[in-house]
């Protein structure tokens, strides 16, 4: 179980987020939708720590992960948290295979092992013929799932997805969205997304959707 609780967050007088509480079960597919501003992607960034609140907690498994120190936490984030940006984030002058496999090899995995669990999850992903090429020689559609393979190698116990879909046309956002169910039901991943996409946000497969507006989380039938 992964708790963010009672979340504030401020740029000088901005508040980005106002005493925001989130619980993710294990193995759940979590949206979080709101109007541009609202504070989704900084609570995104909180729950993987890559930003720090000025109050508040993120625990994993009863863990509050923003009590370690650097160097721990860095390892932590490598082993634990796998993350999938709008896009992708590839790393232009590696190949596929090498970009997915770098997480491993930072987390101090063996040059062996890490690309073939990286040719592994390729292969799951259809991306196989695709081993050899560099970012730039793949469709935008390829390119998502090479990041989803890179936010994957290292088992992580949940997945941030920040727009994952947003660069993409119609029929790669649906094949997205379908891969991040069948994860979910296949490995039982966690999932946090980030998205504009009302389809995603309204899809039967998505276990919670949470509305942001103003820095906090609301419902969405009621006005405020």
């Amino acid at each position: 179980m992964i708790q963010a609780l009672n979340i504030t967050k401020r740029y000088g007088d901005l508040e980005v987020l106002r005493n925001v509480s989130v619980t993710i079960n294990d193995g759940e597919i979590v949206a979080i939708v709101g109007p541009s501003g609202a504070g989704k992607t900084t609570l995104l960034q909180i729950i993987g720590t890559l930003d720090a609140p000025q109050s508040g907690q993120v625990l994993f498994d009863g863990i509050d992960v923003l009590k370690l120190k650097q160097r721990e936490l860095a390892r932590f984030r490598n082993s634990n948290i796998g993350f999938v940006f709008q896009f992708h984030q590839l790393l232009p002058e590696f190949t596929t295979l090498e970009n997915v496999a770098i997480p491993a090899l930072i987390g101090g995995a063996k040059k062996a092992e890490a690309y073939e669990k990286a040719r592994q999850l390729l292969d799951y992903l259809g991306l196989t013929p695709r081993l050899d090429h560099k970012p730039s020689q793949l469709s935008g559609g390829e390119r998502q799932r090479a990041a989803v393979a890179r936010a994957l190698i290292n088992s992580p116990k949940l997945i941030l997805a920040d727009e994952p879909s947003g660069s993409l046309d119609t029929q790669n956002k649906l094949e997205l969205h379908k891969l991040f169910f069948d994860l979910r039901d296949k490995f039982k991943q966690t999932f946090v997304i980030v998205t504009h996409d009302e389809t995603l946000a309204s899809n039967a497969h998505v276990d919670r959707v949470l509305h942001m507006r103003d820095g906090i989380i609301v419902d969405p039938n009621i006005e405020i």
